[in-house]
């Protein structure tokens, strides 16, 4: 089903109103239009007059970003706490945007509010920038009548979840760039240097040193069959890929995200902030415990931790607390289990998955500074030895052949 833009006169006011709606064709919009009450002036398909090639590069630039999505629901919050009405708020929020796509998607909610659906329902269409936990909570606001609240909290949410993104990316993106830099090096001085260098040899009749025969072999492959060097890459990665999307390859694949050496732990502890942060801030909210672990799981983005709130979720049906699966399957460390357990008796899960959440936030931030601090030094010199090896295999020769003649 198409997306319409249109604009039109309301019949009851005289005022011109702007929207997109859902129709199955032209006429159909113009009688969805008219039974609401509005004349319509103009119509179109959303997104029509542009070639089907173009690329909207302004549009790339200008993209839904997590920022804009706390900074909505913030003055959302701030506006629905002075008084203002809802579809007065979202107006509001809709001339305030500058994103396109955003200010789209904004009028459709509110049209859709102002013709009687709630805010939740009206968010649910647009799960791109509106995910489950989102619309869950709103509708959890809306059943209490604590709506301020709850999008205060959901900004919240959202600005912390996006703070913690950026700090694991950005502390990776340096060593990442290292990474790419050396690997371009490295080639360029074996394809096109080392050739070059080595074709000296050809002159003299003397044998070359082992490191050196192995360099130039190397040197000649990668040479002769970048091509194939191309192809055997491209069809791994495509493979891995392929088997990280079947269910056992996940499984595995996540399960060693976990387990690995350097940034397993760093994972884990990611994780687990965002379990708890999640947690707690839909308990906050009023939504139903089950109900808030079945979304959790969602935000965990790892199927190993996924089945363990999954059982945690089938042990509370039964009867039995939070802590005990969590902590049986190993991957939640005594202290998490250990403070959820005491909320959980005292009656304060939120206030403590708060305070688990905030701790494992700063440890997030102190072992990012030092995996950054060691893997920096590290590139450098693994990079510097690699250089040095091909530099000494090209130079060792020369220096003999030197002495010979």
């Amino acid at each position: 089903m198409p997306l319409y833009k249109y604009e039109g006169l309301r019949r009851s006011d005289g005022k011109t109103v702007k929207g997109v709606l859902d129709a199955d064709n032209e006429k159909s919009l113009r009688s969805a239009l008219k039974r609401d009450g509005i004349m319509p002036i103009s119509t179109s398909v959303k997104g029509e007059g542009k070639d089907a090639t173009e690329v909207d590069f302004g549009r790339y630039f200008n993209r839904v970003k997590k920022a804009d999505i706390a900074l909505l629901t913030r003055q959302l919050a701030t506006l629905t706490r002075s008084g203002v009405s809802l579809v007065e708020s979202l107006t509001a929020v809709i001339d305030q945007s500058d994103k396109p796509d955003l200010k789209s998607a904004m009028t459709d909610v509110r049209d859709q509010v102002n013709q009687g659906m709630s805010l939740s329902d009206a968010f649910s269409k647009y799960p791109a920038y509106f995910d489950r936990l989102y619309c869950n909570m709103v509708n959890a606001g809306e059943h209490s009548g604590n709506m301020e609240q709850v999008l205060e909290r959901l900004a919240d949410f959202i600005e912390s979840s996006d703070r913690l993104k950026n700090k694991v990316v950005g502390a990776m993106a340096y060593p990442a760039f290292m990474v790419v830099v050396g690997v371009v090096v490295i080639n360029i001085l074996m394809v096109v240097v080392v050739p070059k260098v080595t074709s000296i040899f050809e002159n003299f009749d003397t044998e070359l040193p082992i490191y050196t025969r192995i360099l130039v072999a190397v040197s000649d492959f990668m040479g002769a069959f970048w091509w194939l060097i191309l192809i055997l890459l491209t069809l791994s990665i495509v493979g891995f890929r392929k088997w990280k999307k079947t269910p056992k390859g996940e499984y595995t694949w996540h399960r060693f995200t976990l387990r690995a050496p350097i940034f397993g732990k760093l994972t884990m502890m990611v994780a687990i902030s965002r379990f708890a942060k999640t947690l707690s801030t839909l308990l906050s909210s009023g939504v139903p415990l089950l109900s808030a672990m079945d979304i959790t799981k969602g935000v965990l983005g790892n199927v190993v931790l996924e089945k363990v709130v999954v059982d945690a979720s089938s042990s509370i049906r039964e009867g039995e607390s939070i802590s005990d699966p969590l902590k049986a399957s190993g991957y939640f460390p005594p202290v998490v289990t250990h403070m959820i357990a005491v909320g959980e008796k005292t009656g304060q899960l939120e206030a403590m998955l708060d305070n688990v959440s905030s701790s494992y936030d700063a440890q997030v931030d102190t072992k990012v500074m030092a995996l950054t601090s060691i893997l920096e030094p590290m590139l450098i010199v693994i990079m510097g030895v690699v250089a040095g090896g091909i530099a000494a295999a090209v130079l060792m020769p020369l220096v003999k052949l030197n002495e010979f003649i």
